[in-house]
């Protein structure tokens, strides 16, 4: 079990005493007076709350000085702070849809204006064109996916997010190409094309790890992009919030939300290899009512690709509905389908672990391979405003997965093949024609594999959050609890050993096959899982200058499994279900401190785990691993908050690593011959800087760079020190765009983006100092893309062009030594959109 957490005592302070309320007052001009947070001695502050005429906070409202480049948005709470040089300033208070507000402030060096609660009357007017660009810097939104409104000025993690302006502007069609602007986070397989494996920090992000709308999404699909609000990545530990997760990182997919007032988009993206995309957007109010508003977003998808014979077609549609029930509770309602059918593309098997100079293009599948995936879900999200500082929030979701998949199987290393098989005999049977010889250099025999997945999953969640003081200390508090299941069907198929023979280099050297044979079954395994948390978390403000995240969370899991074999295709149970029971604290620490109010220097501690498949050489259950993680971090607004720039430093320990017990270990068990131990570590150490700014006289502008070093730093398997795959140590990330805002080229943009991901590895890790020809890595070279855009809008209508690749560099993506996946040539991206 993890440590005790002393400092959770915090939590326990005495009685809580209500946070002050602002005392309205009747003048417009205000003066600022002296307090405990004053600002530097150049400069002055202003904060405040915005309310809509209903008492409901308003976020996003725009929040400037009049005449100046000095300006901010609310947060979710409602809340804004502004600082600005002393003087005297009208301060302009507005947002779409309603009417604006301009009041005067005086702001005085060192010292601070509070304003009293400003309330918003929803406006008449008609609303004419608009353009809506974000004003909230890197350091100024908190992240959806935290569960609670903390600024991240005040988070002790680093996390990072790209706004739809971004997405529009890049014309994102995959989620590697929103991707693209988070440093540290990288594609590190793309096996079978049609799932995007992700990594960070050096560890996976599976299932567990990917979120849509803070629900966990299956990732064993390309999600669709064209629905997203935003991408959010909460890096490093996020165990407190969502229990079982790997230690890199988290991902929140945030789709596009129901509006009260009229609108939307049709656009058709079109682009190279035969790719078509139509799009819809529309929202509104429901019949003109104040208190229903809906949106739909739907898109299909055909497509080929630069890979030969391999061929896409989906369709999505993501509908949205809001009730505003009363003045303080809001209930959304959200569904989401995705119908994906594609050419599985499993690349090239490396040819004695090396990857074969052939044509990009070149592709092992066999003409008739499909995977057939549905996805569908619906969520429910009760938001509840107890009082101004406490709000209750519940969420219900449902997901249901789906995939069939008919292929031939990755092709793995290929050596001198000893039987070669071309055609058929009058049988159907294979014909041998061939034995082993230098000669066959780069042949293949292929096999055949199927397999049918089922997955639904039901979760349930309750926060409260609220803000309150016990004494000097100010609070922000989460209290939760979560349940969650998953109920998994896996049907195997028997595998077709020796379909027929291809090569490499040669395409037409044997006649290959083109009839699809019958799959039977092998087995059907279900895995049901069953997993309960209950978490509380308090940021406290200790002073203006230094405050204290502390928290911990309780995870318990029941995983089960039971297994059916089929004789002559009828199905032959193996043994009744068994479970397995884990349970482990997840405890969390950091402290932050603000000499500036533009300026945070954070540390942080956390603990998460992972839970362990097998038995150890008793034939018990393993226990979870642990993994200690370790922050370190500062972040600076620069140039008046138009410029965000973090620099995060991490340490992460995955201890007590399961691994095979050595048959020559004094441990070693021969009854269980495949027995664990948790006798491994895994350190993963790295640098990462981010830099954002807002939208600033048509400029917008994202950068990054991370450093990471992942190792084995104990095994009974592995060469300690030795890297562990798929991981580059450098990777780097730049984008820069430049809107015209008036003059002859008012409406067009342009901008390049710039990926830089390091060298990698791939293959099977050498284990200890056993010389093994089955266990050699393959070096993965660097490559550096850039994308160019440009694009311009008249009126409501818009045209975007983008040439992705440029350079037309090269380089795999590669899972073990199969699927040797190229990355994409360079390609052309085209998007007509009209604004409703």
């Amino acid at each position: 079990m993890p440590r005790p957490l002393p400092l959770l005592l915090l939590l326990s302070l005495p009685a809580f005493v209500p946070a002050a309320k602002a005392t309205p007052v009747a003048t417009t001009s205000l003066s600022a007076h002296h307090g405990p947070d004053d600002d530097t001695a150049q400069k002055g502050r202003v904060s405040g709350l915005v309310r809509d005429d209903k008492g409901r906070p308003v976020e996003g409202v725009s929040v400037a000085l009049k005449g100046t480049y000095h300006g901010t948005s609310t947060d979710a709470s409602g809340g804004f702070r502004l600082t600005a040089p002393e003087g005297d300033y009208q301060l302009v208070v507005s947002s779409l849809g309603y009417t604006s507000q301009e009041l005067a402030v005086r702001l005085v060096a060192g010292q601070t204006i509070e304003l009293p609660t400003l309330t918003l009357a929803t406006s008449s007017q008609a609303l004419q064109e608009v353009t809506i660009e974000g004003s909230r810097s890197l350091n100024e939104r908190p992240v959806a996916v935290g569960k609670m409104p903390i600024a991240p000025l005040d988070l002790p993690q680093s996390a990072a997010t790209v706004e739809r302006r971004v997405l529009e502007q890049q014309q994102v069609v995959r989620l590697s190409d929103a991707l693209a602007n988070v440093n540290g986070v990288y594609v590190s397989g793309n096996t079978g094309g049609y799932q995007q494996e992700i990594s960070g920090r050096g560890f996976a992000y599976g299932n567990s790890n990917t979120f849509k709308n803070g629900v966990r999404y299956n990732n064993s699909i390309l999600p669709e992009t064209s629905s997203l609000e935003r991408l959010e990545v909460l890096k490093g530990s996020a165990a407190i919030l969502y229990g079982n997760v790997a230690a890199g990182g988290v991902l929140n997919l945030v789709t596009k939300k129901p509006r009260f007032e009229p609108g939307g988009s049709v656009a058709l993206r079109a682009g190279s290899y035969d790719f078509y995309k139509p799009m819809l957007d529309v929202y509104g109010a429901v019949n003109g009512s104040e208190h229903v508003a809906f949106r739909v977003n739907t898109t299909y998808e055909n497509s080929r690709s630069f890979r030969n014979g391999v061929k896409g077609e989906r369709f999505y549609v993501n509908p949205s509905l809001l009730f505003k029930v009363g003045a303080k509770t809001d209930f959304l309602l959200e569904g989401d389908y995705l119908n994906d059918n594609r050419t599985p593309d499993f690349g090239l098997g490396a040819i004695n672990y090396r990857i074969a100079d052939v044509a990009r293009s070149r592709t092992l599948n066999t003409d008739w391979a499909n995977i057939a995936t549905q996805q569908k879900s619906a969520t429910a999200t009760l938001t509840h405003r107890l009082s101004e500082n406490w709000q209750l929030r519940g969420v219900a979701a449902y997901q249901g997965f789906s995939s069939n998949l008919r292929s031939a199987a990755r092709p793995t290393t290929i050596r001198d093949t000893a039987d070669i098989f071309a055609g058929v005999d009058k049988e159907g049977n294979p014909k041998k024609i061939l034995t082993g010889s230098p000669a066959l250099y780069g042949n293949l025999v292929r096999s055949l594999q199927a397999t049918d997945i089922s997955e639904d999953y039901f979760m349930g969640q309750l926060d409260l959050t609220g803000q309150f003081r016990t004494g000097f200390l100010r609070h922000t508090l989460l209290v939760g609890v979560d349940a969650d299941k998953y109920n998994t069907v896996n049907v195997a198929y028997n595998r077709v050993e020796k379909y027929d023979s291809i090569n490499v280099f040669e395409p037409g050297r044997f006649n290959t096959r083109t009839s699809q044979p019958e799959f039977s079954r092998n087995t059907r395994t279900f895995s049901p899982i069953r997993r309960v948390g209950v978490y509380v978390q308090d940021l406290i403000g200790i002073t203006d200058h230094l405050k204290l995240l502390a928290g911990v969370r309780y995870s318990y899991q029941e995983t089960g499994s039971q297994q059916l074999s089929y004789e002559k295709g009828q199905p032959k149970q193996l043994g009744n279900l068994s479970k397995s029971y884990d349970d482990a604290f997840s405890p969390r620490v950091g402290l932050v401190y603000q000499p500036l109010k533009t300026m945070a220097l954070f540390a942080s501690y956390s603990n998460s785990f992972n839970l362990n498949s097998g038995t150890d050489n008793t034939n018990r259950p393993l226990p979870p691993t642990l993994v200690d993680q370790y922050e370190l971090g500062v972040k600076k607004e620069l140039l008046d908050g138009r410029l965000s720039a973090n620099v995060t430093a991490y340490r992460i320990v995955n201890g007590n690593l399961a691994q095979t017990i050595l048959s020559d270990a004094a441990n070693y068990n021969k009854a269980y011959p495949n027995a664990k131990e948790l006798a491994g570590e895994v350190t993963s150490r790295g640098v990462e800087l981010d830099v954002q700014s807002k939208p600033l006289h048509g400029w917008t502008v994202l950068a990054g760079y991370s450093y990471n070093r992942t190792t084995y730093t104990k095994s009974n398997i592995y060469t300690v020190g030795s890297l562990l795959r798929y991981n580059p140590a450098h990777t780097a990330n730049a984008t820069a765009f430049y809107t015209f805002g008036q003059g002859p080229l008012k409406g067009l943009t342009g901008g390049l983006t710039a990926l830089y991901i390091g060298e990698r590895q791939a293959g099977r890790s050498a284990r200890g100092n056993v010389i093994n020809e089955q266990y050699r890595l393959i070096k993965l070279p660097s490559y550096a893309q850039l994308d160019a855009s440009v694009g311009y809008t008249l009126d409501r209508l818009s045209l975007q062009v983008k040439l992705s690749n440029l350079l037309g560099q090269l380089s795999y993506n590669v899972h073990d030594d199969n699927s040797v996946n190229p990355i994409a040539p360079r390609q052309f991206m085209t998007t007509l959109g009209y604004r409703l």
